[in-house]
């Protein structure tokens, strides 16, 4: 015998199933703005910045370097990349991992991190909790299996309750990952409202500030520019442009076709 159909009644939808999605989405938009507020500038030395500027000429070399002549672009590689005293060949630099004993920056922006993505979820989440306690608030599309009744049924201890309703506690954890989408829209894509990926960043170690090494870096750029042959993309654009039908006189009316060239 099929177990009758459970109907919610409609004040839940607005007592509670809004109130839930209203309540999480305006802590994320607060969280943001106090994550921006807390943020410390990262001092940057000037040999930091000079390898990066150094990177992104090369970059540009290997990317622009068809628009300039053979000969100006191997002076360039030639500086980068030679064998005994060039640039990628003959820099080395220190690398030393920062400690969060020896640097008391580091303790700061992890504590900074903890006030404002830890701990408004653990308020937040105990008092959603403890005010729509029992509540079923929503069910799935979908049939699931009994393992979901833990994740989705926070709070609610009923056997015979079909694992595709979803609690009030579940409903704001979902909520919590759920609305990066919205977070995205409007705060923008690198925002400090997306609990996902602020977590993925302290999984992955990101959170701890480990810098770059750049010893790496200049060697994966001098292979990358030692590949790099040079093919003059202007080589014939005299030829081109003397094979054009030139209208000087719409040139000089500023009537010239925006196709000529």
């Amino acid at each position: 015998m099929a177990e009758p159909e459970l109907l919610l009644d409609s004040n839940i939808r607005l007592w509670v199933v809004l109130p839930i999605v209203f309540i999480t989405f305006l802590v994320g938009v607060i969280r943001h703005y106090v994550s921006i507020l807390l943020q410390s500038d990262k001092k940057l030395t000037l040999e930091q910045v000079s390898d990066s500027q150094v990177l992104i000429r090369s970059r540009i070399l290997r990317e622009n370097g068809k628009y300039i002549p053979k000969q100006s672009f191997l002076m360039r590689k030639f500086y980068f990349n030679n064998q005994e005293d060039g640039f990628f060949k003959k820099t080395k630099r220190k690398v030393v991992p920062p400690s969060p004993m020896t640097d008391p920056s580091m303790l700061t922006d992890m504590m900074k991190g903890n006030v404002t993505n830890v701990l408004p979820m653990i308020l937040i989440g105990g008092w959603i909790n403890w005010t729509f306690s029992g509540f079923v608030t929503t069910k799935v599309p979908f049939p699931l299996t009994l393992r979901f009744k833990p994740m989705l049924q926070q709070g609610i201890e009923l056997l015979s309750l079909d694992a595709s309703w979803v609690s009030s506690a579940s409903w704001y954890f979902l909520n919590v990952f759920g609305l990066r989408s919205m977070y995205s829209l409007i705060l923008g894509q690198d925002n400090g409202a997306d609990q996902s990926r602020i977590m993925q960043e302290q999984m992955s170690g990101a959170a701890m500030a480990m810098p770059a090494d750049t010893n790496k870096a200049f060697k994966a750029e001098w292979e990358a520019l030692e590949l790099t042959d040079h093919q003059w993309a202007l080589e014939s654009v005299e030829d081109e442009l003397m094979s054009r039908e030139l209208d000087f006189d719409g040139m000089f009316n500023k009537e010239l076709p925006s196709g000529i060239f």
